[in-house]
């Protein structure tokens, strides 16, 4: 089965969702669904019905991050020595070589990506060019305005 690449981060966060919906949200509908049967007749019972939506929900949402916590690859950036080359789970620094505009990103798992966090995904054109090269070096990178290139700045092991 294929492995998918995940940072420490974002395994952690995936296991506290997963401790989350089944200590606390899975216990509490399981008790709203009691209470709505006691309410009677389970045709009209509207509460009854809301609440086997979102247990059903739930569930899938647990199936999901069981899933993904088994098909990942956990990779902690801060074990593998610093080299200055960008790899998964580094922080890069970039500079737009036409404009010197800086931005930083952290290059992670697909379910990690968050671009408002500048968190991007290791498949986003971006990351894709960035990967492999090493401080000092430009990447370009193909974006819909056109060929933009990027220096790389700085690499970090966060």
């Amino acid at each position: 089965m294929t492995k998918y690449p995940m940072t420490v981060q974002g395994a952690r966060a995936l296991e506290e969702e997963l401790q989350h919906l089944t200590k606390v949200v899975r216990p509490k509908l399981s008790h709203d669904i009691g209470v709505a049967r006691e309410l009677g007749d389970l045709k009209e019972n509207a509460e009854y019905h809301a609440a086997r939506e979102q247990q059903g929900m739930v569930e899938a949402r647990i199936r999901d991050i069981e899933g993904r916590l088994q098909n990942a690859q956990i990779i902690d950036v801060t074990a593998i020595p610093h080299s200055g080359k960008v790899i998964f789970g580094t922080t890069v620094e970039i500079a737009n070589v036409e404009t010197d505009e800086r931005v930083t990103y952290q290059i992670v798992g697909e379910d990690e990506a968050e671009i408002k966090l500048s968190k991007i995904s290791v498949s986003s054109p971006i990351a894709r060019a960035l990967i492999g090269k090493q401080e000092g070096d430009v990447a370009v990178v193909k974006t819909p305005g056109g060929l933009v290139e990027f220096e790389i700045v700085e690499v970090r092991h966060l």
